[in-house]
C-alpha cells in the first residue's frame, strides 16, 4: 500500500466509526442499522432504509455526505492506482496469476476452456 493508502484507510475507518456511533446516538437506531446506513449513505448507495427522522440526524447526514464522500472517493481512487501500478510492475497479469493460483489449489476446480475456443460439436465428424 501506497504512503497514502494507510492514513487514508485509517480515515475511512474512523468516519465509518464515528458515523455509525452518531446515528445510533441521534437517531437511536441499534448498531446494526447505524452501521449499515453509514456505508449506504457513505457509498451513495442510498436504499432508504432507515431514514433520519430528527433535525440533528438530518444535518448531521448532509454533513457526513460532504465529509465522507470525499473521503470514500479518494480512498476508491487510491485503491484503482494501487492496482493499475501493481499490474503494471508485474506484467499485467498479476491478478490472472493470483486467481489461477488459488484455483490451482482446489483439486476439485475444473478450467472451464477459453472463451474463445470453439467448445461445438464438429459438424463433419
Amino acid at each position: 500500500m501506497s504512503g497514502r493508502g494507510i492514513p487514508l484507510l485509517a480515515a475511512l475507518i474512523i468516519i465509518i466509526a464515528g458515523g455509525t456511533a452518531f446515528f445510533r446516538r441521534v437517531e437511536g437506531w441499534s448498531w446494526i442499522d447505524s452501521y449499515f446506513f453509514t456505508v449506504v449513505t457513505l457509498s451513495t448507495v442510498g436504499y432508504g432504509t432507515p431514514v433520519p427522522e430528527t433535525t440533528l440526524g438530518k444535518i448531521g447526514t448532509t454533513v457526513f455526505i460532504f465529509v465522507g464522500l470525499g473521503i470514500f472517493a479518494l480512498a476508491i481512487q487510491q485503491f484503482a492506482a494501487y492496482s493499475l501500478e501493481k499490474r503494471d510492475s508485474h506484467g499485467g497479469g498479476w491478478l490472472i496469476g493470483w486467481l489461477t493460483r488459488r484455483h490451482k489449489q482446489d483439486p476439485s476446480h475444473k478450467v472451464p476452456p477459453p472463451a474463445n475456443e470453439d467448445d461445438r460439436p464438429d459438424p463433419q465428424g
